[in-house]
């Protein structure tokens, strides 16, 4: 079992910048990438950004956004610049046993409870 706890999160204004942690803890072994993901309401969930925690490989599905962090760590931060009032959303990091990162939630076997972004215009 894996664990993730998410941390933040919070109100800014448009233009602002937040970094997002995510703890990592449990059964590791078995875990390579870590990835970010937002929900808004009604809607599924978008990957933003995944990161291989050994190698550092990355893939992101918005170039605002940073992914850092690794094993060594035990935690993955995502920085957040330029936000806009469309980012907001409940943002979440998950973990997955496979060795390239990806953006499909779908890959992703373990999941936090998620840590609330508000941007307001």
């Amino acid at each position: 079992q894996v664990e993730l706890v998410e941390s933040g999160g919070g109100s800014v204004q448009a233009g602002g910048s937040l970094r997002l942690s995510c703890v990592v803890s449990g059964s590791t072994s078995s875990t390579y990438s870590i990835g970010w993901f937002r929900q808004l309401p009604g809607k599924g969930r978008q990957g933003v950004a995944s990161i291989n925690i050994d190698d550092g490989r990355t893939e992101y599905g918005d170039p605002r956004f940073t992914i850092s962090g690794g094993r060594a760590q035990k935690t993955v931060y995502l920085q957040m610049n330029a936000l806009k009032p469309e980012d907001t959303a409940m943002y979440s990091c998950a973990a997955m046993g496979r060795l390239w990162p990806s953006l499909d939630p779908a890959d992703y076997t373990y999941w936090g409870k998620g840590t609330l972004v508000t941007i307001s215009s």
